[in-house]
């Protein structure tokens, strides 16, 4: 039996991911802090196929150790899609930014996505099918004054995953390595950043996409051959070849 691993699955993107994948009938492990909410996930996901197998596991990604405990609990799995779709972010210029928020965005948005992405292509590279899709931003394509270590994290998203990808197909390794870019977008993700109880989007931006629409977006790159999914400034959504400039040696 095989798996698609969700993490950050309690709310928004991963959230609608895990519904649009259950939707094609892939049995699910999904991962977040949030026991209540990931319980309420796996409920509506036996809604759209009540024979689906919905594993459910809660991790807190900001705690380096448990992304190590979280790859190990799962080993037992087979795992054809892995999905680091957990992240955290900062809206606040640098000078103003809470340290203790930037620590735990750094080790989810960098430390344990990297630990997660490199054990997984340990043990898949070689495995027909197999995907690992990261979460970055287009923000990790363009800095934003206001959220600049943000912005900073997820340009190593990009840069790690691009890279990643290359290296895979230098090996001739079955294993496909892809960015998703979103830009804004509608989930508990803004406000948290900010740190206020509620965000009105429609109020406050005149773009932005709904998390359905992203998990729609998602499951086109992952139909795709193509490496990055990117929100362009039009809001219009892109499957396309890498992005940073390679350069195969110094």
């Amino acid at each position: 039996m095989k798996y698609t691993v969700i993490t950050g699955a309690s709310s928004g993107i991963g959230y609608e991911t895990a519904l649009a994948f259950a939707a094609r009938g892939k049995n699910l492990i999904i991962v977040a802090r949030r026991l209540d909410k990931l319980e309420e996930l796996k409920s509506k996901v036996k809604e759209i196929n009540s024979d689906l197998d919905v594993v459910v596991v809660t991790s807190d990604l900001s705690v380096t150790d448990q992304a190590y405990n979280l790859y190990k609990d799962l080993k037992r799995y087979q795992i054809e899609t892995w999905i680091n779709n957990a992240g955290l972010g900062e809206g606040a210029f640098v000078a103003d930014q809470k340290l203790e928020k930037v620590e735990n965005m750094l080790r989810v948005n960098i430390e344990s996505l990297t630990i997660l992405s490199t054990l997984y292509v340990r043990d898949y590279a070689d495995v027909e099918g197999a995907q690992l899709i990261n979460v970055s931003s287009a923000l990790g394509y363009a800095i934003a004054v206001g959220s600049v270590t943000y912005s900073a994290t997820k340009y190593y998203v990009s840069a790690f995953t691009e890279g990643l990808a290359k290296e895979l197909e230098l090996k001739g390794a079955k294993l496909k390595a892809k960015i998703l870019a979103p830009a804004i977008t509608e989930s508990e993700f803004a406000q948290k950043s900010i740190d206020a109880e509620a965000f009105d989007f429609k109020a406050n931006m005149p773009k932005y996409h709904t998390s359905k629409q992203m998990a729609g977006f998602m499951m086109d790159l992952y139909d795709s051959h193509e490496v990055v999914g990117i929100v362009d400034q039009n809001y219009t959504f892109n499957l396309r070849g890498q992005i940073y400039p390679l350069i195969s040696e110094f």
